[in-house]
């Protein structure tokens, strides 16, 4: 009977709902051109029932135009304990708009959303898809979700990629009369348009015939121009809690609330604790101490249940069982610290892609992490409370310069994470190398990394093997053919910790030899080989981090040759980057000083030119050969 109902629903799904042409000569030249995917329709209707009530109906046709397209063509969907999700329904079409077959029940995919460092998740997902593959083709589904609460409400994104083309969209949210929905549009042109019929009030923003967007190197986030609507609740009903987000200091009391009485720390621990700090007085040598026996008696497993996806296990629960996940472990490194009388905050955040973080003009839960801060002294230490090997005081790329909410006694606070300056990611480089007659090269490389440019070094330490790191080294060095004989880490934790590579290298056939003359390339390991193509620029250019390259190469070149052609030295300053290199032959030696330190910055697109100037002198530079001549007269 309920297959029945269900082949009923389909067939009635494609005969009303869809009835639409979708034949793929009706698409716009405009829309096709550079697109690799075109959303033909989608309406999203939100209706806000109630503060623990949410129905989200959605409906879109997506017409792929090619292979690059075919991952938009997968329908996935999440829900859990607190989001429900049902009628899920769809076909497949051909070009010409014919239905090619319907979503099969048993096709529909349910799986865990598992990440492999979770010990109990009640988040789900369900997958479908047609693996589809005579282009183009179109894709058209429909679901529905039911909220238990209105903490998290979906926000219209219309444009998905990049070569993603909309002809038509529209996001509709009904609320009940008297309800304050709170929005935000951001780079929508057009004009929502709100309508009051008895006690519903619709809010409906619409996107028609949007081109795609193509790609530029260094182009800053989509977030920065594609249009968006964020929508949330001044006050709302989550897992048995309710609370208010008018203001980032009102969510910050509903985080307070979930925490509250949860900092208990069993006796033992307490006097473990005080006993490792008897006798240091210093504050920040307390804080690390109290870090490092976190990172040693514990361990990230994710356990996110219901409203557990937001509220910690309590400390005796971490103390006891020596795991918990991002809030647990953050939680109990805050109790641990008020053992030993310093003040810490238990601080949410959005971690990964910098570009998606905080927006403090709209209050709204943007985080996925948490982690912890401790102020001393016009300063703070942060410590990132998963990690068992991360430096005391460091948060680096996954949760560094971007803002965050603190929550204090009296509600949230934003906060921003500590910025890396150049004079912090540093990557200076020592080479030692002596080349033969035959072009063949031995180096030994030293290599101090500091700050964002250690992370990849530190990668290679703890996460790695030794079979792997030796795989990864011999496979991401710039040399033509080279074997790595020998590494080494030499690693110094710290607020901004450092890592001391050393490498020995054998390469051959590294320099040519003609005849009498052997071709060198003293530039051994940082070249720039970023190309800015010779196009007009649409978006600014951005440098999300600052760094500095140091790098001195001495290489030994054979008795008897002499220097015939030195590449010339090169000094470029810009407002962006600075850049130099200079070359010489000294005592048999040949010697390259290079230096690079560019500047966290965004430039306006009516300066492409001077930063592709920039790129491409650099990139000549950095590839600048020597000629070495033997000299008969010298080689007896």
């Amino acid at each position: 009977m309920k297959k029945i109902v269900f082949l009923l629903y389909s067939s009635f799904l494609s005969a009303c709902l869809f009835g639409q042409d979708y034949n793929v000569s009706l698409i716009p030249d405009s829309l096709k051109l550079n697109a690799d995917v075109v959303k033909r329709d989608e309406e999203i209707h939100v209706s806000i029932k109630s503060m623990d009530k949410v129905i989200i109906k959605r409906k879109y046709a997506l017409t792929i135009l090619n292979s690059n397209g075919d991952a938009h063509a997968r329908y996935y969907n999440y829900y859990s304990s607190l989001e429900g999700l049902s009628d899920i329904s769809g076909i497949l079409l051909d070009a010409s708009g014919k239905k090619i077959r319907s979503v099969r029940r048993n096709d529909i995919v349910d799986m865990s959303v598992a990440d492999g460092m979770s010990l109990m998740l009640d988040d789900r997902i369900k997958v479908h898809n047609f693996h589809h593959k005579q282009y183009p083709y179109t894709v058209v589904y429909e679901d529905e979700q039911q909220l238990k609460g209105s903490y998290f409400l979906p926000q219209w994104s219309p444009v998905r990629d990049i070569r993603y083309a909309v002809e038509s969209s529209k996001f509709i949210v009904e609320t009940p009369k008297g309800y304050t929905l709170r929005h935000k549009e951001s780079n929508y042109l057009g004009k929502m348009n709100r309508v009051e019929n008895g006690e519903v009030v619709s809010y409906q923003w619409e996107l028609k015939n949007l081109k795609p967007v193509i790609s530029e190197i260094f182009q800053p986030s989509f977030n920065h121009f594609l249009p968006q609507v964020t929508i949330g609740p001044k006050e709302f009903y989550f897992g048995g809690y309710y609370g208010n987000m008018s203001t980032w200091l009102e969510l910050g009391k509903f985080q307070l609330a979930l925490n509250q009485g949860r900092d208990e720390v069993p006796d033992e621990v307490k006097i473990e604790i005080l006993s490792l700090v008897e006798g240091i007085h210093s504050p920040e040598e307390k804080v690390k101490k109290v870090y490092e026996y976190l990172q040693r008696n514990t361990r990230y497993i994710g356990i996110q249940l219901g409203i557990g996806g937001w509220q910690p296990f309590n400390a005796r629960y971490v103390a006891t069982n020596k795991f918990g996940d991002c809030k647990a472990l953050s939680n109990y490194m805050v109790s641990l610290l008020k053992v030993v009388g310093i003040k810490a905050y238990y601080v949410l955040i959005k971690s990964g892609d910098i570009d998606f973080g905080l927006d403090e003009s709209f209050p709204s839960p943007y985080f996925n992490h948490v982690v912890v801060c401790v102020p001393i002294k016009n300063d703070s230490i942060w410590l990132e409370c998963t990690s068992k090997t991360a430096s005391a005081g460091y948060m680096g790329t996954f949760t560094g310069d971007r803002k965050a909410l603190l929550i204090n006694n009296d509600g949230g606070h934003v906060v921003r994470t500590p910025v890396y300056t150049s004079n912090d990611n540093l990557q200076i480089r020592n080479v030692k190398g002596v080349v033969d007659e035959e072009g063949n090269l031995q180096i030994n490389a030293t290599t101090f990394f500091s700050g964002i440019q250690q992370e990849l070094a530190h990668d290679l330490i703890h996460h790695v093997t030794a079979e792997q790191r030796e795989n990864y080294l011999n496979s991401n060095i710039s040399l033509p053919s080279f074997k790595v004989n020998k590494c080494e880490y030499i690693e110094r934790k710290d607020r901004i910790p450092a890592i001391q590579e050393n490498l020995s290298i054998t390469a051959t056939n590294y320099a040519s030899v003609t005849g009498k003359r052997l071709f060198v390339r003293p530039n051994l390991f940082n070249k720039m080989v970023t190309n800015f193509p010779n196009a007009e620029r649409k978006y600014p250019i951005e440098f999300k981090t600052s760094y500095t390259y140091i790098d001195t190469v001495v290489i030994a070149i054979p008795e008897g040759y002499i220097p015939e052609t030195l590449p010339k030295d090169v000094s470029i300053k810009t407002t962006f980057s600075d850049y130099s290199i200079a070359f010489s032959v000294k005592k048999n030696e040949i010697i390259m000083i290079r230096k690079h330190i560019r500047q966290k910055t965004v430039i306006p697109n009516n300066e492409y030119a001077i930063v592709k100037d920039f790129f491409d002198k650099v990139i000549k530079a950095d590839n600048s050969r020597i000629i070495l001549l033997k000299n008969d007269s010298t080689a007896h």
